[in-house]
């Protein structure tokens, strides 16, 4: 955190502003974004150039160009309550915490005492995990146990639903969620606070594979929401029509070189769904992309988040060696499709609300996102913002495969300077930096003369 403190301004002047744009609603942040509400330039509609930048102190206009979005400018973020769990629940407990809540993923607090613990309420937290990652553990623990209890040629996951196979494993079922951070299940715990800006979150997701960031009010340390990837990313999009921003973003696809099919992973759809798990539990990925066995056209994906349909229904899971994936990804068709117009609202983005379960209006397994090589970064950041997902498939004009395009791809496009200044770090903060007459210097930002 103490590079992220090197680029907040100390001058009162600043303070001012800040404070000014915390108190804008959605859509004076909008204005401000496309500079018609002064900030980077002082006359309506005036473009954002070389010659008007330097009108303004170079060493604080980056600061200026990146912190117009407080987290706390934005309605809404408080609009769902928090869940968390606790390092002493069992796996079962908190599985169906979790699914009952209708919650994908929750915070891990350790369980301290607090006539003893002389640290801050957040660092109470361990990390991150969601309810896939759980149940997916859960399976494989169980046909491990039922493999050396009654041979591997048998049905490993017998006759019974997920539930009811923890409780007849208590070793499993009752084993701690604190215990699963040795599994490597767990994310770390990146919180912010509602006074940081999108510089800072942009920060934490471009360097670490995170699904969330948890938002911390900083007056009682309460964790009141979580920033996501493709909020984010929709923040980004208000710059649109920006320099900085469309130099980057009006490229295409295939300059960024994210065609790369072996980042994919795959399964046919005539594989059986206990054979798909499998594989999303060794490869640790939110989703496999679903393509045919002769044409290798994509015609579905299976993510990590439609899990939980196996929690609804016990058939699904009993039947995980007959049902293929073609199969099941047919089994929401009749969802409607995505609504773009629904949820968006960037608070809903930026609240608890975010890690709902059901309900989030993604698209259908068999309707997965897909962009061509051609389409810009922009098409493809505006195909996921309006779809809510986490991912592109990149595809050709016969819709075979070709690549992966995630979120977190994108971000690292923006991101900021490496602290080791070896590594230069993204496009965007290097055409910032040039505007603003700025360089990075030994980890620092050093203004130019």
């Amino acid at each position: 955190m103490h590079e992220t403190e090197k680029y907040r301004s100390s001058n009162s002047k600043r303070k001012e502003e800040v404070q000014e744009a915390r108190k804008m609603d959605l859509r004076q942040i909008e204005n401000v974004m496309k500079g018609q509400e002064g900030g980077m330039v002082e006359e309506k509609d005036t473009p954002m150039t070389d010659q008007n930048i330097a009108e303004v102190d170079s060493g604080s206009a980056l600061q200026q160009f990146l912190n117009h979005i407080p987290i706390n400018s934005i309605p809404g973020i408080r609009n769902y309550p928090v869940l968390e769990l606790k390092t002493g629940d069992s796996v079962r407990d908190a599985i169906h915490l979790l699914f009952e809540k209708n919650v994908s993923g929750a915070p891990i607090a350790d369980v301290v005492d607090p006539d003893t613990t002389t640290g801050r309420f957040l660092d109470r937290y361990i990390g991150f995990i969601d309810l896939s990652s759980m149940v997916l553990w859960s399976l494989e623990k169980c046909k491990e146990a039922h493999a050396q209890t009654k041979g591997s040629d048998k049905d490993e996951t017998g006759q019974s639903g997920l539930f009811s196979m923890l409780q007849q494993n208590p070793q499993i079922g009752q084993t701690k969620v604190g215990e699963l951070a040795k599994e490597f299940l767990l994310d770390p715990f990146f919180p912010v606070s509602l006074e940081d800006t999108l510089f800072h979150i942009l920060l934490l997701l471009s360097k670490h594979r995170l699904r969330v960031v948890p938002v911390m009010e900083q007056a009682d340390s309460q964790l009141v929401g979580f920033v996501t990837p493709n909020a984010v990313i929709q923040l980004l999009l208000r710059s649109s029509g920006l320099e900085w921003f469309d130099s980057i973003a009006d490229k295409a696809i295939s300059e960024f070189r994210f065609e790369k099919e072996e980042h994919a992973v795959k399964v046919y759809g005539n594989q059986n769904m206990a054979e798909a798990l499998q594989i999303l539990w060794e490869n640790r990925v939110g989703a496999v992309a679903v393509i045919t066995q002769g044409t290798k056209r994509l015609i579905g994906s299976l993510r990590s988040n439609d899990i939980y349909l196996l929690l609804e229904n016990d058939n699904l899971l009993n039947d995980s060696k007959r049902i293929t994936v073609e199969e099941f990804i047919h089994i929401d068709t009749e969802k409607p499709d995505c609504d773009p117009t629904i949820d968006r609202d960037l608070g809903a983005l930026l609240s608890a609300g975010s890690l709902r379960l059901r309900g989030g209006f993604l698209p259908r397994m068999n309707s997965p996102v897909m962009n061509k090589k051609t389409d810009t970064l922009k098409q493809a950041m505006k195909n996921l913002a309006e779809t809510k997902s986490n991912f592109s498939y990149i595809v050709d004009d016969s819709q075979r495969l070709t690549g992966l395009l995630t979120l977190r791809d994108i971000l690292i496009q923006f991101a900021p300077p490496c602290i080791d200044s070896s590594i230069h770090g993204g496009g965007f903060f290097e055409s910032a930096l040039e505007q603003s007459g700025c360089h990075v210097k030994n980890g620092a930002i050093i203004r130019d003369h």
